[in-house]
């Protein structure tokens, strides 16, 4: 088809699609060989200014930004400097996952093509500020779910390790890897990777979301460099005119207006399978073979290769894509949250260049994303039925507040706001817990519309001690444990307990040593005293003992009860 052609007839689609998805812009360029063919903005990129999107409206390309950071590696590997089957344990010697085996072996294309054995556990990333070593070091505390190597599993924190490697390698930042070695060389002025940076623009895309049928505005993931926490897997912002250079490179063997950018080897490993995905959803809508490469997924398309990655993160959806046998690749950038419009009007231009057979793409994602929506909120009935009736808490709401702490996760802060509980996780967000039955609770995540269980649990003492949730869907709950109150590890709190008391005619005697109280008893060792409850301690290494402080009206200590499995006794101070 020729292409004035084609725009003419692409235009009313692209607006009709628009408003069958309720998203208010998109941009598109269209790349064959050296040459781009199509560069343009559709609707709006910001509806209460009523500002158009352009060519150059920057968009978070979220995800696509996962074969940005494989390049890096691949740029890094020209040199001599890494390899793919390296392990990167031989680079960075603290670099630990739970399972020992993909702690070993693990290396560079394991990390890019999803193939470690850990699931997701975006919310570990999503609700913090973590940096990325901080994340790095909490690694070692995500439970896997599948055999390293034997399945492929999308994970951003492993593109997150890969760029720690590139940062290793370099000496330099992620960061400035990517904005030095592919931005400048490729002259994509307008890029960049923070969402401070985008908004400092003249011209930056809104993120929206549909809610009810309403298109709603919503806030940016926020992207700070310094605490983004994994930026290799999602930070960068760019417009289709400089994702178009980015394309030229895929398109035309490595090189980029006819000088070399990156060894054709490396980017045909890029390129190519590296793992076999089993998805279901394929068969409906005709995709076959459908693989992982480095930093690409790939699948046959109407006999055609098809190499693409698509980008999601709140208010933004995208997809680069490209045909290597016909020379041609698509970018579409969007501002609606989680929608299909970049993969159904990439598709229906390749079919519409290429002369295949015609799909009408909105017609079979459109009814796939309504039934998508349909299972969750048949799921939140669901859950609602499985409530039992008259079933009280166990404990008054004060009870449940304090924070609890997983190594992975970090901390979840419980506190009364009303007559309901809230939960914090790690400073970021906060949201409202309503009392299901017995000690469970249900919150309610609107970024991601998504209602979970928070389940506390009991001591031995009747003290709430945990809090687990299911923050990792394939994987067990994450049992976040009660942290003591701080002050308990205040020296001018813990001066109170200090000196002697009279067990059963003997003394017994609490000091304090290096900011910690420390019990001695006639004729045993010494035993530190771990902080538990209030004026509650434990004994290190025994199991089951504690001693507990009593004070009188006035708050002075008057005795200790050294609390045993099975009595307890009750020393008085002299």
């Amino acid at each position: 088809m020729a292409l004035p052609i084609m725009l003419d007839e692409l235009r009313p689609f692209i607006d009709e699609t628009l408003q069958l998805w309720d998203v208010p812009g998109m941009a598109v360029a269209v790349v064959k060989g050296n040459e781009v063919i199509v560069c343009e903005g559709f609707g709006k990129r910001n509806i209460a200014s009523d500002l158009p999107v352009t060519a150059d409206t920057i968009f978070p390309i979220a995800s696509c930004t996962k074969a940005f950071t494989a390049m890096s590696v691949a740029l890094l590997i020209d040199e001599g400097k890494l390899t793919w089957d390296t392990p990167i344990k031989e680079y960075m010697p603290d670099f630990q996952l739970a399972d020992p085996v993909a702690t070993n072996l693990t290396n560079a294309r394991d990390l890019l093509a999803h193939r470690t054995g850990l699931p997701r556990h975006d919310l570990l990333w999503y609700a913090s500020y973590f940096t990325c070593q901080d994340i790095f070091d909490r690694l070692r505390y995500l439970e896997p779910n599948k055999t390293f190597r034997a399945t492929w599993q999308y994970q951003n924190m492993m593109y997150m390790v890969a760029g720690l490697l590139v940062a290793h390698t370099t000496g330099m930042s992620w960061e400035c890897c990517i904005q030095t070695q592919i931005f400048e060389r490729l002259g994509m002025h307008q890029s960049n990777l923070s969402t401070v940076q985008t908004k400092q623009t003249d011209n930056f895309a809104t993120p929206y979301q549909e809610r009810d049928g309403q298109i709603h505005e919503i806030p940016f993931f926020e992207q700070d460099g310094e605490h983004d926490a994994v930026g290799p897997a999602g930070s960068i912002n760019s417009c289709v005119r400089d994702m178009a250079e980015w394309l030229k490179v895929q398109l035309n063997n490595g090189q980029y207006n006819g000088e070399p950018f990156i060894s054709a080897a490396n980017l045909a490993e890029m390129h190519k399978p590296q793992i076999v995905i089993d998805n279901p959803d394929a068969q409906r809508f005709g995709f076959a073979l459908n693989s992982y490469g480095l930093g690409w997924f790939m699948h046959a398309h109407k006999g055609r290769v098809l190499v693409h990655h698509g980008g999601n993160i709140d208010g933004f959806s995208a997809l680069t894509s490209f045909m290597p046998q016909e020379n041609l690749g698509i970018v579409v950038l969007t501002n609606g949250n989680h929608n299909a419009i970049p993969s159904v009007v990439s598709f229906t231009i390749y079919d519409r260049l290429l002369e295949l057979d015609t799909t009408d793409w909105n017609g079979l994602y459109k009814p796939f994303y309504e039934e998508m929506k349909a299972a969750q909120t048949a799921s939140k009935m669901h859950s609602g039925n499985k409530r039992k009736a008259d079933a009280p808490l166990t404990h008054p709401l004060k009870a449940y507040m304090g924070e609890y702490e997983h190594p992975g996760y970090g901390v979840l802060s419980v506190e009364q706001k009303g007559e309901q509980l809230q939960m914090t996780l790690n400073e970021r967000f906060t949201l409202p817990l309503e009392h299901y039955h017995y000690d469970y609770f249900e919150g309610y995540f609107d970024r991601f519309d998504l209602s979970f269980k928070a389940s506390f649990t009991t001591d031995a003492q009747g003290y709430i001690s945990q809090v687990a949730i299911q923050m990792e869907p394939n994987v067990k709950e994450i049992v976040f444990t009660r942290r003591p109150d701080p002050r308990m590890q205040d020296p001018a709190f813990l001066e109170q307990f200090i000196g002697t008391y009279d067990l059963m005619d003997k003394p017994m005697t609490v000091a304090l040593k290096q900011n910690a109280l420390v019990l001695h008893l006639s004729g045993q060792p010494a035993y530190p005293l771990l902080p538990y409850q209030d004026t509650e301690f434990q004994l290190q290494g025994l199991a089951g003992f504690s001693v507990a402080f009593q004070q009188d009206a006035t708050g002075k200590v008057t005795e200790a009860r050294l609390n045993q499995p099975n009595a307890t006794f009750v020393a008085t101070r002299q």
